[in-house]
């Protein structure tokens, strides 16, 4: 493209780099949206998988070089191992393409930087996949507390109480590696629900914590996480997180203010309590609380894309995986369009690897870090 804003019927044309687990999530999620995006082209270290991938998704398999210089492409979204995102996304970037990076966004604080540094310089835009933040709970959540109707924010409580195997870890020699993956639990898995807890509450000043590797085998980093929190707002909150907890249980993060609670319990909102109100989004309530599942939060995804098919998605009750990756590209083109940041930014990508890198830092040190 030879300018940054694209007119409301140019379609972004893009290219998939990194042919493993969530490529095919991305893949079906951008071809969604034709009215938005077109994906042409896949790439990958390993030839072969690259040329499987575009056989099955009707791509031209690429090379890297070979991507950066090609006319027709103008945005890359990275599936690829964590510790590389920050090297593949500036040389992107630098070569004039719009960018989209799986999380972490990077695995230090310095690489976070020096991608936002380079994504000033070349004018381009810049997503971190945060898509939880997409969620219909997480939208009206975020409405509420926009609305204070919860009062002043004074608590939070996370748990991530997941499980992976020991084959999981296994299937790649950058699993589980400071290197490439940059942490274990909390950096990988735990960054989504981390993500939508400093977006809900805002930033945190200190946090004390504790690590262990208690349940997997040959991996250098931890399993399980315990930290307390204290926010700049004055709440606190409690983190926890692991791969090792058989079978595996729906995240939980409770957000609580002195005029009411929403939890939000496997990405749909469990209980929603207002002091004094009777309905919440037309959901009838008692005065303690509302028990909601997904239905319950339909009205919610209208504030990211209205009039989009994710928002059709929810109004029908049928909102499932893929669909808020859907809606974040539809934020992501439209970033574009608009010439406006998008909603997950780099400056959002640092602040969840900074935290998560301050609770690594206490774990090490056993100290309380700062902010």
């Amino acid at each position: 493209m030879s300018d940054h804003t694209l007119q409301s019927a140019t379609l972004v044309r893009f290219a998939i780099v990194g042919c493993g687990a969530i490529a095919p999530t991305q893949a079906q999620a951008l071809k969604e949206i034709p009215e938005f995006a077109r994906v042409t082209h896949c790439v990958d270290t390993d030839c072969a998988r690259a040329e499987a991938f575009a056989a099955k998704h009707g791509l031209v398999a690429i090379g890297w070089e070979d991507a950066l210089r090609h006319p027709e492409i103008d945005a890359v979204t990275l599936c690829t191992p964590s510790g590389v995102h920050g090297k593949l996304a500036e040389e992107a970037l630098r070569a004039g393409k719009h960018v989209v990076v799986e999380k972490p966004m990077e695995i230090t604080v310095e690489a976070c930087d020096a991608l936002i540094t380079a994504q000033r310089e070349t004018n381009r835009k810049l997503a971190v996949i945060s898509q939880h933040r997409f969620d219909p709970a997480s939208q009206m959540v975020r409405k509420l507390v926009g609305e204070q109707a919860l009062g002043r924010l004074i608590a939070a409580d996370v748990r991530i109480p997941w499980f992976r195997t020991q084959e999981y870890y296994d299937s790649g020699d950058w699993r589980g590696t400071w290197a490439l993956d940059g942490g274990g639990c909390l950096m990988n898995q735990g960054i989504h629900t981390v993500d939508l807890m400093l977006w809900l509450l805002g930033p945190v000043k200190e946090v004390y914590a504790s690590v262990a590797t208690a349940a997997h085998e040959r991996i250098e980093v931890e399993d399980l996480v315990s930290a307390t929190l204290v926010f700049a707002n004055g709440a606190l909150g409690t983190l926890f997180a692991s791969t090792a907890l058989y079978p595996g249980f729906p995240i939980r993060l409770g957000v609580f203010g002195t005029e009411g609670s929403a939890i939000i319990e496997g990405d749909v909102l469990h209980t929603l309590a207002i002091r004094g109100r009777d309905t919440v989004a037309g959901q009838v309530a008692s005065s303690h609380a509302i028990q909601v599942a997904t239905g319950g939060t339909r009205s919610a995804v209208h504030h990211a894309a209205q009039a989009t098919p994710a928002d059709t998605a929810a109004q029908a009750g049928t909102w499932k995986w893929g669909d808020a990756h859907r809606a974040q590209f539809i934020d992501f083109v439209s970033a574009i369009r608009e010439d406006r940041p998008p909603l997950v930014d780099g400056h959002a990508g640092r602040s969840a690897v900074a935290l998560i890198r301050a609770v690594y830092e206490s774990a090490r040190t056993g100290s309380v870090v700062r902010l």
